[in-house]
């Protein structure tokens, strides 16, 4: 037998299949999806965490329960990180694990607002290869895998055709806004605020606005799903510096971020003058 062959049929070589994982993750993020739903506008029991700043509610850790269950009995070697489980360090020491936001907007889904959504991802070796954001409350599904478009209720999504020199719909908090230079910021159209961050950037991918700015400390579940889902819409989200996020390591928090459609986003940076770059 030739030698690539023998290496194709190794049992000791690892095999992928992310689509399996995206269906895997579907599922799982819609039964998440409906657990949550059943406590929207019923004023669930609340805490806070933070030191007071972040609350967190009952639908959120029922939310975090499906997920576990479902998602850890199937993938039982893959990692896990979640913004409601306590933090596990075993997860550096995993190549593959899944990145989860149960509720990743829970201040609006506590003040009845739709704009809400399960946030699940599948990262490997530091890059999310799955993605799905499920919004029961507004009936949208946004899903993702490598090599594969971005899609929303099955059907395929991208990013807007705006050029540098046009009208930009940007969603940001109007103090970054005025970050941008006096050449570009006339052209800016500020959107209102979007509570989830997982959902502003899945309509930058969507083409429902061009851009947005993301203030630092987002954490890799508001980002993990969204940020493929973006990438194969023709977009992208990288740092002030045009990086790429880097997914999995032990500091989970990000610096202040630009997404756009990957033709803008470069002459976006060039004109972002006055945020800290770190």
């Amino acid at each position: 037998m030739p030698d690539s062959e023998e290496k194709r049929s190794d049992p000791a070589q690892p095999r992928f299949d992310w689509l399996a994982d995206l269906a895997l993750i579907t599922d799982a993020a819609r039964e998440a999806g409906k657990v949550a739903l059943a406590y929207f506008g019923q004023s669930p029991e609340v805490w806070w965490k933070n030191e007071g700043r972040s609350p967190v509610s009952a639908a959120d850790y029922a939310a975090n329960r499906v997920l576990e269950e479902i998602l850890r009995h199937a993938r039982p070697h893959y990692g896990w990180l979640s913004e409601e489980t306590d933090d596990d360090p075993a997860r550096l020491s995993c190549d593959t694990l899944f990145v989860i936001d149960p509720i990743d907007g829970t201040r609006a889904f506590l003040a009845g607002k739709d704009t809400w959504c399960v946030s699940v991802a599948v990262v490997h070796k530091g890059k999310p290869v799955a993605g799905i954001l499920v919004a029961p409350s507004l009936g949208e599904e946004f899903t993702a895998a490598i090599d594969e478009p971005a899609r929303r209720n099955g059907q395929d999504i991208a990013v807007s055709t705006v050029g540098i020199e046009d009208s930009i719909k940007i969603a940001s908090a109007q103090d970054m806004v005025a970050t941008f230079s006096p050449i570009l910021r006339p052209r800016i159209e500020r959107v209102d605020h979007i509570p989830s961050l997982a959902y502003r950037l899945a309509l930058v991918a969507d083409g429902r606005i061009d851009a947005t700015l993301v203030k630092k400390s987002s954490h890799d579940w508001d980002l993990a799903a969204a940020d493929l889902i973006l990438a194969r819409a023709g977009g992208s989200i990288t740092d002030l510096e045009g990086q790429s996020l880097v997914y999995n390591r032990q500091d989970v928090t990000h610096p202040v971020l630009c997404a756009a459609s990957a033709d803008i986003l470069p002459a976006l940076l060039k004109n972002i003058s006055r945020i800290p770059r770190s």
